[in-house]
């Protein structure tokens, strides 16, 4: 019989949950800052793991001394994105008016281009590192060093990221900037700077979570796409926009897969996670969190 209040199967739940939340947080804010949908999202991710691969391999540097470099390197790419691709467009109202749906195209185009040259420069072939291995001893749990790293990582990010929300002042000026472009500008927010620093934050926040990835599963040029998805379900079912809603919408669809998969088998795994996301769909459209539009 399946014991349901198992610490391992807890610990295990919470830990896929604070990956989901942070690779989520950084889709969630491109999307409900600028509404562009970064179906590319995963592969900024594999850029992270392999950036945290090689330096590991090559100069013995460790995970988590390299994330402060892919950090600055995915933030660094996000920038090169936002300001040759959709900074330009958003001069112009034709292709403004236009581009939440144009960005789905751009995105994908960037997605396939990046996942090719994944594979020149790397090959196809998993790649994986150990780091962090040990076994350690948590109320009566054996569970390795770098699943703690992951889970405690990955649950300060998205605190840090809350609280910014809440009481940074450039915080606050994203949130207005969610709410109502228009207004914001009004009052003197500078859109295009919080723009650009949103999309360097969500591109940055990617790569972290590729890097923390990494030190746990084997990496390929494709490895990003599942988790592009997943994070697109975790934004759907906590509502678009809603940071904390991504968090209740990570901690649900990790759950349903840790405990889903221990009660039936993990050949159900999709059947559950999807089955259940169309359920919650048509109960409440606009997400856990999301506003009913009138």
């Amino acid at each position: 019989m399946l014991d349901l209040l198992s610490p391992t199967l807890l610990l295990t739940a919470l830990t896929l949950a604070s990956i989901y939340a942070l690779i989520a947080l950084g889709l969630n804010l491109i999307y409900g800052t600028l509404r562009l949908l970064n179906v590319a999202h995963g592969e900024v991710m594999m850029v992270g793991a392999y950036l945290s691969y090689w330096m590991h391999v090559m100069w013995g540097v460790g995970t988590l001394a390299s994330v402060f470099l892919v950090i600055l390197v995915t933030g660094f790419l996000g920038w090169v994105c936002y300001r040759t691709l959709f900074s330009k467009m958003d001069r112009y109202p034709a292709l403004a008016a236009r581009m939440e749906s144009n960005s789905l195209l751009i995105f994908f185009a960037l997605a396939v281009i990046a996942q090719n040259l994944g594979v020149l420069a790397f090959s196809a072939d998993p790649r994986s590192y150990q780091y962090l291995q040990d076994i350690v001893h948590v109320a009566g749990i054996s569970v390795t060093l770098n699943r703690l790293v992951i889970l405690a990582g990955s649950v300060l990010v998205v605190a840090f990221v809350l609280f910014f929300f809440r009481r940074g002042l450039n915080g606050m000026a994203i949130r207005a900037l969610i709410q109502n472009q228009d207004a914001a500008s009004l009052i003197g927010i500078n859109i295009d700077r919080m723009k650009t620093v949103v999309f360097c934050a969500g591109f940055a926040l990617a790569g972290l979570a590729g890097s923390l990835i990494s030190m746990t599963e084997s990496i390929t040029p494709f490895s990003g796409f599942p988790y592009t998805m997943a994070a697109f379900v975790v934004i759907i079912l906590g509502g678009l926009g809603s940071i904390v809603g991504g968090v209740l919408g990570a901690l649900l669809l990790a759950g349903i897969e840790v405990y889903g998969s221990a009660l039936t088998s993990p050949a159900y795994r999709s059947i559950l996670l999807y089955g259940v996301f169309i359920v919650i769909l048509f109960i409440r459209p606009q997400g856990l969190l999301g506003r009913r539009v009138a």
